[in-house]
């Protein structure tokens, strides 16, 4: 186990996380079927969005929320989804890494997770 420190290190995150994600029962249908995601362009968005905001390196440069809503427009996005999401984001962080930044990567998921299931829920209702 090591810390997570560096652009490397979220990288082996991400493709462990998006791993076990595209497999997943519960979400996998998302990304493969509904968002039928790029790999090749979504991977490195994902790294330059944790290095962001992790690390401060604002290489990142988008609105998440803005991507999320036409997924949620056609296929709901709901608590249960974030959840999950939130649940095998700290599987990969505990099988992999340690310390402050491990745990500060778990902290700002979940508040994302909680903003996003709650703008999506919102959008659905307008």
């Amino acid at each position: 186990m090591k810390k997570l420190e560096s652009r490397e290190d979220i990288e082996l995150l991400v493709n462990s996380f998006y791993d076990k994600v595209i497999k997943d029962e519960t979400i996998g249908f998302f990304f493969n079927d509904v968002a039928k995601v790029n790999w090749a362009n979504h991977l490195p968005t994902m790294y330059s969005f944790w290095e962001s905001i992790l690390f401060g390196q604002m290489t990142y440069k988008g609105n998440p929320m803005a991507v999320h809503f036409p997924i949620n427009e056609m296929e709901a996005m709901e608590v249960k989804h974030f959840d999950r999401w939130i649940e095998l984001w700290k599987k990969t962080i505990d099988e992999n890494f340690v310390g402050e930044n491990a745990d500060m990567a778990i902290y700002k998921a979940e508040n994302i997770a909680k903003l996003m299931a709650y703008k999506m829920e919102m959008a659905r209702k307008l």
